[in-house]
C-alpha cells in the first residue's frame, strides 16, 4: 500500500518553465489531504524551495522534506533535522586539488547557504539556486563546519568533458551525481534520495514497500530503484528508465499527475 509519494523537482515535478502545474498542485494536494506524506526529494535546501512547500500546502507538523540529495531530512514546521549526513572541510580535500589544478569553478554548501569560491570565477549556480544567502570565500577561508555537498555549476559543454575525464579516487571518494545538464555534485558516499527516504520511512513505521517515488536523473536512480512504484518521466534519461517500475508523460505534460490520477483513482474520487 502506498503511503509516500517522493518527488524529485527539477524535469520531474517542475516544468520548464521551473513551475509546479496547476494540475500536478491540485492531485498532490488532494493526495495530501487523503493522508499520504507527499516529500519533495531535492538537492537544494528547504529554504531554497519554500514556495513549493507553501504551493502544495506541506506545513503540517507530520511534513518533511528531503534536501541534499538525501544528506538532510528536515521537519517542515519545526525545522528540527530528523537526519542529516555531511563531511568535513578535510574530506573535501582530494576535490579541491582537482579543481585546483583544473581551475574549474566550485560552490561548496553547508546546511544553510552556499560559499561560492573565489579562486576560480565563473559558476553559474547562482542563476540555478534562489532564496539562499550565498558568500564568497577563498578555499582557504572556508569555515570549520559540516558540509553537505560542493557542485561544479558551469555550462554544459563545459562540463561534459570534466565529467568524462574525473579521476577514479574522485567517483570512489564521493557519490557524484549529475543532477542536471550543468550541475555535476559531489555527495557523501554514503548519501542518495534513498537513504533520506529510509530514515523517514522509518520514522512512521512504514519501508520502502510503502513507497512511490517521481524522477527523471541520476540522483534519483536508488529511490526509482527501492520504491514498490517507482516512476520516471518521459524526459528522464535512458539509464534511470531502465529501473522504472512504469513511465508517464514528461514534466511539462504533467506526467506526476498523470500517474497519480490513474494509480489512485479510487482515493481522488
Amino acid at each position: 500500500m502506498i503511503k509516500m509519494i517522493a518527488l524529485d523537482l527539477d524535469n520531474t515535478l517542475l516544468n520548464s518553465e521551473k513551475e509546479i502545474s496547476k494540475r500536478n498542485e491540485a492531485v498532490l494536494r488532494r493526495l495530501h489531504e487523503k493522508g499520504i506524506h507527499v516529500v519533495l526529494c531535492t538537492g537544494r535546501p528547504i529554504n531554497a524551495i519554500w514556495p513549493m512547500i507553501e504551493q502544495l500546502g506541506l506545513t503540517q507538523p507530520d511534513d518533511y522534506t528531503i534536501t541534499f540529495n538525501g544528506g538532510l531530512v528536515v521537519n517542515n514546521v519545526t525545522k528540527e533535522h530528523l537526519f542529516e549526513l555531511g563531511m568535513q572541510k578535510a574530506d573535501l580535500q582530494p576535490l579541491f586539488d582537482f579543481v585546483q589544478e583544473k581551475k574549474i569553478p566550485l560552490d561548496v554548501l553547508d546546511l544553510e547557504r552556499v560559499y561560492e569560491l573565489t579562486d576560480h570565477p565563473g559558476s553559474i549556480y547562482r542563476t540555478v539556486l534562489k532564496n539562499i544567502e550565498f558568500r564568497n570565500t577563498k578555499m582557504a577561508d572556508l569555515p570549520t563546519t559540516t558540509f553537505s555537498k560542493a557542485v561544479m555549476a558551469i555550462p554544459a559543454e563545459r562540463l561534459a568533458p570534466i565529467i568524462a575525464s574525473l579521476p577514479e579516487e574522485l567517483k570512489q571518494r564521493y557519490h557524484a551525481v549529475q543532477s542536471q545538464a550543468m550541475i555535476m555534485e559531489f555527495l557523501p558516499r554514503r548519501v542518495n534520495k534513498s537513504v533520506g527516504l529510509q530514515a523517514l520511512l522509518d520514522h512512521f513505521g512504514d519501508d520502502f514497500s510503502n513507497l512511490m517515488s517521481f524522477g527523471d536523473a541520476d540522483s534519483d536512480l536508488e529511490m526509482i530503484q527501492d520504491a514498490a512504484q517507482g516512476i520516471v518521466m518521459a524526459n528522464g534519461l535512458p539509464e534511470v528508465k531502465a529501473a522504472v517500475t512504469a513511465l508517464t508523460d514528461s514534466n511539462d505534460d504533467d506526467g506526476v499527475a498523470t500517474y497519480c490520477e490513474r494509480y489512485f483513482a479510487d482515493l481522488l474520487k
